[in-house]
């Protein structure tokens, strides 16, 4: 039986986007980042919650998923983020890095198309800030054809919240239990 994935996006969600007057959430730190491609002279600050680190570990630790980082972040955050927060090494889905001056280039988010391709038809849990009522649309069509996948949307000026990882957690526990009460079953010819 195959885990579902957890896709992690970082910007709006691990960073929060400062509110008008420049505030970041006073649960996080700063750090200061040389991405790949940056000189050490020109590094990016980032605003990063410690208590996400543990948060996710106990996710994580359940094994009821496969965390994967998904942001255009790409391996960068394996690299400079999870570290910060004390996350062992994750793999991430390799985006593309397109030319486009919004989110939304096609109605939903950039990422959709590619992150489609790379599940195939694994069962995910995907949490990004940035959806539109399109991926919504796309996660139900999905969940339909029988590739179980779950949206959470957090607030791109707050960030992950505990209760968005106890719906992830939920989620992929009612997913092993429908699975495994599926599997359990007898078949028609069993029965027979």
């Amino acid at each position: 039986m195959r885990l579902p994935y957890l896709l992690l996006d970082i910007d709006g969600v691990l960073i929060p986007f400062p509110d008008a007057d420049g505030s970041t959430p006073a649960t996080h730190a700063r750090h200061d980042v040389v991405p790949t491609g940056r000189s050490a002279d020109n590094p990016v600050t980032v605003w990063l919650d410690p208590a996400h680190g543990p948060m996710l570990m106990d996710v994580i630790s359940t094994g009821l998923v496969t965390p994967v980082w998904c942001t255009s972040w790409r391996q960068d955050a394996a690299a400079l983020i999870g570290p910060l927060l004390g996350l062992p090494y994750l793999p991430y889905v390799d985006l593309p890095r397109p030319r486009i001056t919004t989110s939304h280039p096609n109605g939903y988010l950039w990422k959709r198309d590619h992150v489609g391709a790379w599940l195939d038809n694994a069962p995910v849990v995907w949490i990004d800030d940035d959806f539109t009522s399109l991926d919504h649309a796309w996660a139900a069509e999905r969940t339909t054809r029988g590739a179980a996948t779950f949206l959470i949307q957090p607030d791109p000026r707050v960030g992950l919240q505990a209760e968005h990882l106890a719906e992830a957690q939920w989620w992929a526990g009612q997913l092993l239990t429908v699975r495994t009460a599926a599997s359990a079953a007898p078949s028609e010819t069993e029965a027979a």
